[in-house]
């Protein structure tokens, strides 16, 4: 091989190899952009877990950053949710957030709990009626009510009807916090979150009816149309629906005949009848009559 050839090849890899060096010794030591500094926001974070109805205080709460934008409805100054109850469990480290928070005044516990426009009503329970204690805070139930139709027939017996589906329990006794596990409570009075019209429905069906809580699945919104049923159905196969057999079938009306009118027909008056006449004829001693007809023949 010729080494003039050998010689230039060896020059350019060794000059090949120093730039690459260089080049790469360059690229190491330039000095890299600063990174943009991320935007922070002062918002309040709750220090600790805090209860559904506890009351806000200055040791529940701090202000810390937030990187970027802060979430939706958060809160911006301790003042504002220092001393308003909680409706929805806070965790430590979460933003307080303001749909978590009862309005200012409303105060804590359970009647911070009851939105605008809702009722807590309260309802007297056993463990039948209270399904055996698992009627708790958080848990959803239907309402049947059973007891006698004003002016039902009374052949029928004791009506049944579901009253109200899918109502909220508020609180099991005074226990008003959501258990996760669903251990059941035996208590005596539960709270159910109702509104005004249904609320006068229970209180008219607590005095006058037996109510019964059917529990059901909290994910369950259905709203079942039921008929009813009466105690003479349980006999019968409930061929019949309570409705069709409260209206006893109408009796046939019975409709007197009415003879047809009279007609009345006028007859001519008879003609006058015809009276004979007598002429009376005295001669001397002797008396003769003579009678005439009424053509005077």
């Amino acid at each position: 091989m010729n080494k003039r050839f050998v010689g230039v090849l060896l020059f350019a890899t060794i000059v090949a190899t120093v730039a690459s060096l260089l080049l790469y010794r360059l690229l190491i030591n330039r000095p890299q952009p600063a990174k943009a500094a991320m935007a922070t926001t002062q918002i309040v974070l709750a220090t600790r877990d805090i209860d559904v109805g506890s009351v806000l205080k200055d040791e529940d709460v701090k202000m810390a950053d937030w990187p970027g934008a802060p979430p939706t409805g958060a809160t911006l100054k301790i003042q504002d949710v220092v001393g308003r109850g909680v409706t929805t469990t806070i965790y430590a480290k979460e933003p307080v957030i303001e749909s978590r928070l009862a309005p200012r005044g409303a105060g804590g516990g359970l009647a911070a709990m009851i939105p605008p426009g809702m009722r807590a009503f309260a309802i007297r329970v056993n463990e039948v009626v209270g399904v055996a204690g698992f009627v708790v805070a958080g848990m959803r139930v239907d309402i049947l009510i059973s007891g006698n139709k004003p002016g039902a027939d009374q052949a029928l017996g004791t009506l049944s009807k579901t009253l109200l589906q899918n109502i909220e329990v508020l609180s099991a006794g005074q226990d008003y916090k959501k258990d996760n596990e669903g251990k059941p409570v035996a208590v005596q009075v539960v709270n159910l979150l109702v509104n005004p019209e249904q609320a006068e429905k229970l209180s008219l069906a607590a005095a006058q009816t037996s109510i019964q809580l059917v529990l059901r699945n909290p994910l369950d919104r259905d709203v079942a149309n039921t008929p009813g049923t009466a105690l003479a159905y349980l006999f019968n196969g409930g061929k019949l629906k309570p409705e069709s057999a409260e209206a006893p079938a109408p009796r046939p009306r019975v409709v007197a005949a009415v003879p047809p009118p009279v007609v009345v027909v006028r007859q001519a008056p008879p003609p006058p009848k015809k009276e004979d006449f007598t002429m009376e004829i005295i001669s001397g001693t002797k008396k003769n009559d003579i009678k005439f007809g009424g053509e005077g023949k």
